[in-house]
């Protein structure tokens, strides 16, 4: 059981100027019950992980449509690595091909959300995830 509440930093790297699913889940996970920090677009895998750690965030989600997954979520994994967030977790979703979820789930990303997931799964997902392996 948790004794505060899941912090959750929701992001948008590079170009990728399509947000509204990444607006659609930090509301869902707000209602969750988490706290949410949305970064808002454009941002670089840099800026991201140190959001996450000026944040002391569970949980980072990245939103990704433009088809740089293979290069954004390997990126803020050796970040997170070189800043010591092993504890947090990196997960995210948009249109990543099943192949390469795999592939990047294997690399130590989290699970990965198509569209079309239900909010609550993720939501759910998270809350266990964070639950397992975070120090309240």
């Amino acid at each position: 059981m948790l004794n505060r509440p899941v912090r959750v930093l929701v992001a948008k790297v590079g170009l990728d100027g399509h947000d509204r699913g990444a607006k659609v889940i930090a509301t869902a996970l707000r209602d969750a019950g988490m706290e949410v920090i949305y970064t808002g677009l454009r941002q670089t895998p840099e800026m991201v992980v140190n959001a996450a750690l000026q944040e002391d965030v569970d949980a980072i989600g990245i939103s990704i449509l433009s088809g740089a997954h293979m290069t954004v979520f390997p990126k803020i994994m050796a970040l997170m690595k070189e800043k010591q967030l092993n504890d947090v977790l990196l997960t995210g979703g948009g249109i990543i091909p099943e192949d390469d979820m795999q592939q990047l789930n294997e690399s130590g990303v989290g699970r990965l959300f198509a569209p079309g997931t239900p909010t609550t799964e993720i939501a759910d997902y998270i809350r266990t995830w964070v639950a397992e392996h975070r120090e309240f």
